[in-house]
């Protein structure tokens, strides 16, 4: 099949994995909810969306709306909660327009502003449908927290169709201290799916800071859209952390802006994958680059060769692996 083809047909097939609700279905409402309701209807919606996390089971599903806009708003009415979730197979799925940043129920960072918006410490969590926006905070958008299954575990997380902005870590130009999806310092989050996201104006995108336990295998990055000015970004994809990923999936991902150029960055560029093992492919860049840039060491995106590099573009055309 040509590759293009195959691309429509792989969308397609993502589009129509549909998530079913299981055990029992909670409402959030951050607009006209109240944590004395039931939380059972959007009648009776929570008001936050930890009073939900907190009621949950094991399985259970949580819909969040977003908060009501007057009509000449420019940016979202937002939760400020710094959230944690530490029971397996939770789902927490906006009530969405459109995967724009207005069209999600937006999250921000609440009284710790050094912790993430949203801590997973839990395996089979799905997170889909929501907006992260990390302006004045320095904890990053959603830490993946595992410890290898001694006490918490993240494996098998899934993040789709959110969006992420101005997320970063403890550096303001320095992706590997952390960004808008992040692993902890101890790795771990095997088998973590990170598919139709969209990130703008994050310091770091997708962040390995490091696998003192553990590391991080079977990941799958797909169908995302990295963007931004180039001079607010520092580095899309950072899986350099500790020893790097093995058996990880970097596909059919669209780069917007040219090369990152974040002033007293520490990275700079599209992606850094050393240490890892795994496959770089079928993604498209704005930069315009054919035969230099992509290679081990070198200034677009660092890419082992341990990492197949196949069938990515450029403005330039077909990106060939540099020596």
């Amino acid at each position: 099949m040509p590759i293009k083809e195959r691309n429509l047909v792989e969308d397609l097939q993502n589009k129509i994995n549909l998530y079913v609700p299981k055990g029992t279905t909670w409402y959030v409402d951050g607009t006209a909810g109240s944590n004395g309701y039931t939380g059972k209807s959007w009648a009776k919606a929570f008001l936050t969306i930890q009073k939900a996390i907190n009621t949950a089971a094991i399985g259970d599903t949580i819909y969040v709306a977003a908060k009501t806009m007057a009509a000449t708003d420019t940016d979202p009415g937002s939760y400020t909660e710094n959230l944690s979730v530490t029971k397996p197979q939770l789902a927490i799925i906006g009530a969405v327009r459109s995967r724009t940043q207005g069209g999600l129920p937006q999250l921000k960072v609440g009284a710790t502003t050094t912790s993430p918006i949203l801590t997973i410490a839990a395996p089979g969590v799905r997170i889909a449908n929501l907006g992260f926006n990390g302006s004045g905070a320095t904890g990053g958008g959603i830490l993946l927290d595992d410890d290898g299954g001694s006490t918490k575990a993240a494996f098998a997380s899934g993040i789709f169709d959110c969006h992420f902005k101005n997320c970063k870590g403890s550096s303001a130009t320095d992706s590997r201290t952390g960004g808008g999806i992040q692993w902890a310092a101890t790795g771990g989050a095997w088998q973590v799916h990170i598919a139709r996201n969209r990130f703008y104006k994050n310091v770091g995108d997708i962040v390995l800071k490091g696998t003192s336990q553990s590391v991080p295998q079977d990941v799958v990055i797909e169908h995302n859209s990295f963007g931004g000015p180039a001079t607010s970004v520092d580095c899309h994809i950072y899986l350099a952390g500790g020893s790097g990923m093995s058996a990880v999936s970097v596909v059919d991902n669209e780069f917007s802006n040219v090369l990152p150029a974040l002033a007293s960055g520490s990275v700079l560029r599209y992606a850094d994958l050393t240490g890892c093992i795994g496959s770089f492919a079928r993604n498209y860049f704005a930069g315009v680059y054919t035969t230099t840039g992509f290679g081990a060491a070198k200034a677009a995106a660092k890419i082992p060769t341990a990492v197949g590099l196949a069938h990515n573009y450029s403005d330039g055309g077909l990106i060939v692996r540099e020596a």
